[in-house]
């Protein structure tokens, strides 16, 4: 009875203590850390993926200003290369009880970031706005936040995530409060035990007697059961002591590692594997390109495309409009479609300029095509540079996983059996000699069969034995681009320019024009100079890896005739 209250009272206490730190003595659900008030800012303000604790769950972050302004996410080494040498605050980190910073000097002014490819997801504010920060991929992120690109950035802003601080002897409390109070409730019901048959201590039998044997048993047995009552009380004080000498160091850990983040300005580079675009990023692309194409294809007009296209898909598009204002017999450019994306080519984000390929099919597209879009600088959206069509019969090569290739220099010839620029070059010397070095270089294609088959019907023909008539396919190096795939090869885009001339051989000769494109476009029915047809070549290749026995396969084209100009 004595040893059974303070059994229970302990328990009892131990209970309440436990209670007490789950409910009234338990710490806020969250912690909240803004940034210093007095902050130096810039045009730009950065929150750095270091000052977002990965561990913490749902983190929130308030952002205050009093005008409008651009919340914008990106891979973190995408967010730095787009502030580039720009003033800018970076949130680097998350302190003992407000949010580190840095400021860097630099331009005082940053474009308008609005609608850059460069970001995840953007989201536009006034007064404040408050951002669920999480991350839509694998890797680190980070947030932009932009004014007007002159006014200071704003630099009101605060981190909630959730808190750290717990309470972890709480339940152990619990349960070894109530393992204590049943354990004294039920010293109360054990009544003593007897040791004897009258009040006074029983009569010891003569010892080497039996009945002297019969009592050192009982006692013995005794014994054995009293310490076999005591071992489980035992055990209970082990584990509550195992449990509080485990529990706290691990309570405080997760706090010295959110103070010891190293805050440093920059987040480095992005992870190995990260992919240039996310898919969601690549299908606002190709909305926005195909919209833009879409809207210059009504207007014929070659300003409206230049804010989504360049390269040779802009030199072919804005032919094609020239051509079809003088003869609107003239084929029109194949319509551009954003989507359904059938296959993708999505190389590791790294330097500028980057590339990436879609393959869509429109319902305005007979045959698949390849979308080439091209980056120059991180402050610069993409734009189509290519849109070839798939040539009947053939594949798309197979491309590994997005972000697990990258885009290749075109002079570079390691581990291919030739180098994307000299591809390029070979297909180009094919089409103008069939017959000469690269005659075993290309399988069969139906664009060579085309192309070549053209050049040859207009030697043979006899009306144009009055002319000197030659073809003359030349490279152009600065719009080759080449990408990885899964087993070692490369896909090549390249662009071509084609000049078909045709030359009076003697005195008193002419070229007959009546008729043709030609005349509509020269506005002269013959001439005895001669006549340059030019026209310009997109093509689609697939080149092996070094080692294959396969050739090159010619697997995409586009042609378009550019002008047509008298000698």
């Amino acid at each position: 009875m004595k040893t059974a209250v303070p059994i229970i009272i302990a328990g009892v206490l131990l209970m309440l203590i436990g209670i007490g730190q789950r409910t009234f003595w338990a710490p806020p659900e969250t912690v909240t850390f803004s940034v210093p008030a007095g902050a130096e800012a810039g045009p730009v303000t950065v929150i750095d993926a270091a000052a977002r604790n990965d561990d913490a769950g749902d983190v929130d972050i308030t952002v205050k200003s009093g005008g409008p302004f651009t919340l914008a996410v990106g891979r973190a080494a995408d967010v730095d290369a787009w502030v580039g040498d720009a003033a800018h605050l970076r949130v680097t980190g998350v302190g003992d009880e407000e949010l580190t910073t840095e400021f860097a000097e630099g331009e005082a002014t940053v474009p308008d970031p609005r609608g850059a490819d460069l970001w995840t997801s953007e989201e536009t504010a006034e007064g404040s706005v408050t951002h669920r920060w999480i991350n839509p991929a694998e890797g680190d992120f980070s947030i932009l936040l932009v004014s007007d690109g002159t006014a200071a950035a704003p630099s009101d802003i605060s981190i909630t995530e959730p808190n750290d601080a717990s309470t972890p002897l709480a339940v152990p409390l619990i349960v070894a409060g109530a393992l204590l109070a049943v354990l004294g409730i039920a010293l109360l019901f054990i009544s003593p035990r007897s040791t004897g048959s009258g009040r006074g201590r029983p009569t010891p039998a003569p010892e080497g007697s039996r009945a002297y044997l019969r009592q050192q048993r009982a006692l013995a047995d005794r014994g054995v059961r009293a310490r076999r009552m005591v071992h489980p009380v035992a055990a209970a004080a082990a584990v509550l002591l195992a449990g509080t000498a485990v529990a706290g160091p691990a309570a405080a850990q997760p706090a010295v590692q959110q103070q010891t983040k190293a805050p440093g300005g920059g987040s480095g580079t992005a992870k190995p594997g990260a992919p240039a675009v996310l898919e969601s990023q690549l299908e606002r692309i190709l909305e926005s390109v195909a919209t833009t194409v879409a809207e210059a294809d009504a207007a014929a007009d070659s300003k409206l495309l230049q804010p989504r296209a360049g390269g040779a898909a802009l030199e072919l598009r804005t032919a094609g409009y020239a051509v079809r204002a003088k003869d609107k017999k003239a084929s029109a450019p194949a319509p551009v479609a954003g989507s359904p994306v059938l296959t993708r080519i999505i190389p590791t984000a790294g330097e500028w300029p980057r590339t990436v390929v879609a393959l869509t099919k429109g319902e305005g597209n007979p045959v698949p095509q390849a979308l080439v879009l091209t980056q120059d600088n991180p402050r610069t959206n993409y734009k189509l540079v290519s849109a070839i069509q798939m040539l009947p019969g053939t594949t798309f090569p197979a491309s590994a996983a997005d972000g697990a290739l990258k885009e290749l220099a075109p002079d570079a010839d390691e581990g291919l059996a030739m180098a994307p620029q000299t591809a390029v070059a070979a297909i180009a010397d094919f089409l103008t000699s069939p017959k000469g070095k690269h005659k075993g270089t290309f399988e069969a294609n139906s664009f060579a069969d085309a192309i070549t088959g053209f050049q040859s019907g207009v030697v043979a023909d006899r009306d144009n034995a009055a002319a000197t008539i030659s073809f003359r396919h030349v490279a152009q190096a600065p719009n080759t681009r080449a990408l990885g795939t899964e087993e070692g090869g490369a896909v090549v885009f390249g662009y071509l320019k084609h000049t078909y001339s045709s030359v009076p051989k003697g005195r008193g000769d002419s070229i007959d024009l009546n008729g043709t494109i030609y005349e509509t476009l020269t506005g002269r029915e013959k001439t005895e100079k001669g006549i340059d047809v030019n026209y310009g070549e997109a093509v689609m290749m697939y080149v092996p890896p070094a080692g294959s026995k396969d050739k090159i396969r010619v697997i995409g084209a586009a042609q378009q005739l550019l002008a047509a100009k008298l000698k």
